[in-house]
């Protein structure tokens, strides 16, 4: 029988590969994204594209409001960091961080997965090529696992033993883009930029679109980002 799996689906280049790989694995695979007051609604037209060229089995956007609580730039009037070097950007937690979202949004994930009767969440973080991000780290995700199998009736029953996969966690931009292109993953779809402007063009200059940048140019793959 084919393992069902719920992934967390952004619209970047790290939640689309995992996609990728969790459809090369076999997997029916259940797509969640969310509308959480993020800055712009740009990334969820991408995970729209995305799920229906890569065909998963539902994609369902989930609606919060994490404005509530602000305190990151991409959840309240705060600047986005810009030209920023590779050095500054590992110096501290950034302010595009936002306060507990992965917790928040894989709290979502294992009510999914227990409705669908799933055993496995994929999740696209990555613990090299991120931004100071705390929950973005394999001991969070090993922690993370261990409290949701406690929390969760199918767990506690011993029906299902849940596992989180986090397939790129220990790659580089760069492996994490040539996984995609060997996969046949369409990188025009995504978006990884914090600031993209009306007409969904990258700014070019986030931190998040210099890794992109960066990631390209090392993996020896034409980039096919539209930037302003």
């Amino acid at each position: 029988m084919t393992q069902k799996a719920v992934l967390l689906l952004s619209g970047g280049i790290d939640s689309t590969t995992t996609l990728a790989i969790a459809l090369a694995e076999g997997y029916d695979t259940y797509a969640m994204s969310f509308r959480y007051g993020q800055r712009h609604q740009v990334e969820l037209t991408c995970a729209k594209n995305i799920a229906k060229a890569m065909a998963v089995k539902q994609h369902t956007v989930v609606d919060i409001d994490l404005r509530n609580f602000g305190a990151s730039a991409l959840t309240a009037d705060i600047d986005v960091p810009k030209h920023r070097s590779d050095a500054e950007m590992r110096e501290g937690i950034p302010i595009t961080y936002v306060p507990a979202r992965n917790t928040i949004f894989l709290s979502y994930a294992i009510a999914w997965a227990e409705v669908l009767a799933a055993d496995t969440i994929f999740i696209g973080v990555n613990a090299l090529d991120y931004s100071g991000y705390p929950d973005c780290r394999p001991e969070y995700i090993h922690a993370y696992q261990t409290m949701a199998n406690l929390a969760t009736r199918a767990g506690v029953e011993g029906q299902t033993e849940l596992t989180i996969q986090t397939p790129l966690i220990d790659k580089t931009k760069a492996e994490i883009i040539q996984i995609g292109a060997r996969l046949g993953v369409d990188y025009s779809l995504t978006l990884s930029c914090y600031d993209p402007d009306d007409d969904s063009r990258a700014c070019g200059n986030c931190d998040s679109c210099l890794l992109r940048k960066k990631g390209f140019e090392e993996a020896e793959v034409p980039d096919p980002t539209r930037y302003q």
